[in-house]
């Protein structure tokens, strides 16, 4: 007996495959042997969760990655529990099940949302029909056309690709036969929403049409790339691949004096280090080492463990090759790699780094006292960058796969992180680390660096404590969210504040201070908390100070009502290239709130909030600088109008390459002295006076 093998793939990210394919399983064992084979190995276990096997297949797992359980009358296989697991498969172990599996089933379905996997492709070879399972929707079908291009060029014939339609919500936007003439594929069946009444006749339907469908012969034309698990093939024009040699040249890791086909020549310290990491993986659970980095000891205690077990393996194996210096930095490289960052531990270490940028695993660029440059390192794979990703957010209850593919997150020392992969990043994971420092600057390191001078901090002072509500504008990587840390020095100590933020970087020194933080929706799609959501709830929290730390959507409208009820003082950044656009972006991220209102009435709300505008921008030579202090004065017929207090202009670089300037006072008497003298605050304008003066203003 030999069944047919149906490979279901999702075109993208939460598409429903998975459900599809376990629902589909379920109805098809009434009467026939069914197998499914869990394919993902981002260790989400999805498969196992849907038929309630978790536990059993736990008891199952012997030594090996791979194993079987009985639930609801399915065969169920599930190749990698964890993402660290997914890498010590042989192939011979699913080469094995998939024989096994295809000669004692009727049918066979694998769930494959990654279908170029290495490990999976014993059941893709195989693969009957191609099962792309995609929503009816623009999107959706624009996902199935790339994904059925793929596997076009990928080796799969077209007589095996079928198109799977799932209406989880709304309509479809095309009927089946313009699907099908659009994308030149069959389409194998159409799916309501789960919790439409006709989703079980639907699904007896696409049975029915299964059941028709004999095995057929391997794919020959994946026979090639099947065998040994190597990178997509589909990246080797592009991507810096290391020569490959041939089979008789390559060194044995296999114990038998043979290497694997399509092993890739290594040099002996990547051997050891590759052996290595093998080896730790079967004694340590890496997995669950993630989980301890916000406990101290127990993180201590594992680094000892690491260590030792590293060592015991570094006496057992040969390393003829490296000597006693290589051998050192090898055990710190793999427990860097094992626990830490990896290749990021040094950068991470490293005071002058404020930004780590990883465009893939093989390029890593640093930003240095505001210069980029490129880096020595890299990681062994692409799995060893996912690994890493997966480190950071896993703590926070953070998700990155297919079905969300971006995430911002923090480490425990307030770096901001960024990380986006497949299908979005065209290239590999791509990682970004913003990087704060381990000391807070102060308005001192300000004046030494160049960045502002005396006077104009001591009118910024004065305005804080006047409770001026105060927008700090500025291009990415200006230094706003430092400015506004150094700015919110100056609130005084008896107010309370309520910090907002998507990801926690404000760090305030003063005692009564409340942070919040945004929540990303949870796997099904609920719970999300916006920031707007907060901005609300913080009216309620009896605030002095609200200071969000960037305003980029609705949240600016509720944001300017606070600081016209009462909240002033309040603080936010935007994004924005001068402070004329300050004002029309507030006004765009105003209408973005859904309410239609008049341009006016957007603008006489901004004119009465704001009170200051504060402009920083990042120079040609790295450096950060405040280049305009702003008023806003009110409303001339529909515009509203401001004035330019302080300004910093730049007259050329010097000989060592560094922005010269200097800061120049407009001569403009501020309408906010009135309000320092209200508050009994001590300014004195003259101190602006001694700046060298701008001229004409135009």
């Amino acid at each position: 007996m030999s069944g047919p093998v149906f490979a279901l793939i999702g075109a993208k990210g939460g598409s429903g495959a998975t459900t599809i394919c376990a629902e589909l399983a379920k109805s098809m064992s009434g009467d026939r042997t069914v197998a499914l084979v869990d394919g993902d190995l981002s260790g989400r276990r999805s498969a196992a969760i849907l038929f309630d096997s978790v536990r059993n297949l736990d008891v199952a797992r012997e030594d090996g990655s791979i194993a079987l359980a009985r639930a609801d009358g399915v065969t169920l296989a599930e190749l990698a529990p964890t993402y660290d697991s997914a890498f010590t498969i042989k192939f011979d172990d699913v080469e094995a099940l998939a024989v096994s599996l295809v000669s004692t089933s009727d049918y066979v379905l694998a769930d494959i949302p990654i279908p170029f996997a290495a490990p999976v492709r014993p059941f893709v070879v195989r693969a009957t029909r191609f099962i792309v399972v995609a929503e009816p929707t623009v999107l959706g079908l624009a996902s199935a056309r790339t994904m059925i291009g793929e596997l076009k060029k990928f080796g799969v014939p077209a007589s095996r690709i079928m198109l799977l339609t799932n209406c989880r919500d709304g309509k479809p936007v095309e009927e089946r036969p313009q699907i099908e003439r659009a994308l030149d594929v069959k389409v194998v069946g159409e799916l309501p929403s789960t919790r439409d009444r006709t989703f079980g006749r639907a699904l007896q339907n696409l049975e029915r049409t299964l059941r028709t469908i004999s095995a057929e012969p391997q794919i020959e034309a994946l026979l090639p790339s099947a065998r040994g698990f190597i990178q997509d093939r589909r990246r080797e024009p592009r991507a810096a691949m290391r020569p490959r040699a041939a089979a008789a040249d390559l060194p044995d890791h296999s114990g038998n004096g043979k290497a694997a086909p399509g092993a890739m020549l290594l040099s002996p310290r990547d051997r050891i280090k590759t052996d290595i990491h093998e080896m730790l993986a079967k004694k340590v659970n890496l997995v669950e080492a993630s989980q301890v980095h916000s406990d101290a000891a127990k993180l201590a205690e594992l680094r000892v463990k690491v260590e030792n077990i590293t060592q015991q393996i570094l006496s057992e194996i040969s390393h003829r090759d490296l000597t006693a210096e290589e051998i050192a930095q090898l055990k710190d490289e793999v427990v860097n790699e094992a626990l830490g960052l990896g290749p990021l531990e040094d950068l991470m270490t490293d005071p002058a780094v404020t930004e780590i940028m990883v465009n893939g695993p093989k390029t890593v660029y640093v930003e240095r006292l505001g210069k980029i440059d490129r880096t020595a390192k890299e990681f062994t794979s692409e799995q060893q960058l996912r690994l890493v990703i997966e480190r950071i957010i896993a703590p926070l209850g953070r998700r990155l796969d297919e079905s969300v593919p971006m995430v911002d997150a923090r480490l425990p020392d307030g770096s901001r992180v960024n990380a986006i992969v497949e299908p979005l990043s065209i290239d590999g994971a791509t990682l970004t680390i913003r990087r704060f420092g381990t000391r807070r600057l102060t308005a001192a390191d300000l004046i030494e660096k160049g960045s502002a001078i005396p006077p104009i901090l001591d009118f910024l002072r004065a305005c804080i404590e006047g409770r001026l509500n105060i927008i700090i504008s500025g291009g990415t990587g200006s230094g706003k969210t430092t400015f506004l840390n150094i700015l919110s020095s100056y609130i005084p100590e008896r107010e309370r504040i309520v910090t907002i933020e998507d990801s926690a970087e404000l760090f305030l020194n003063q005692p009564h201070v409340v942070r919040l933080e945004s929540r990303p929706a949870n796997i099904e799609g609920r719970g999300e908390i916006a920031i707007r959501d907060l901005v609300r709830n913080s009216l309620r929290m009896r605030p002095d100070r609200i200071i969000v730390g960037e305003c980029r959507g609705g949240e600016a409208l509720d944001m300017l009502q606070a600081m016209n009820t009462g909240h002033d003082g309040s603080l936010t950044t935007a994004h924005a290239n001068s402070p004329r656009d300050a004002l029309s972006r507030l006004e765009t991220m105003v209408m973005m709130a859904g309410f239609d209102l008049p341009v006016r009435a957007i603008r006489e709300q901004i004119a009465s909030a704001v009170d200051l505008i504060v402009q920083t921008a990042r120079m040609r030579d790295g450096s950060r600088k405040i280049i305009s202090v702003s008023e806003i004065v009110g409303m001339e017929g529909d515009v509203v109008t401001m004035q330019e207090i302080v300004r910093y202009q730049q007259h050329g670089v010097d000989k060592d390459s560094k922005v010269s300037g200097e800061f120049q006072y407009t001569g403009v008497q501020p309408q906010c002295l009135r309000r320092f003298d209200e508050y009994g605050i001590q300014y004195d304008v003259r101190t602006l006076s001694g700046l060298a003066s701008t001229g004409a203003l135009w």
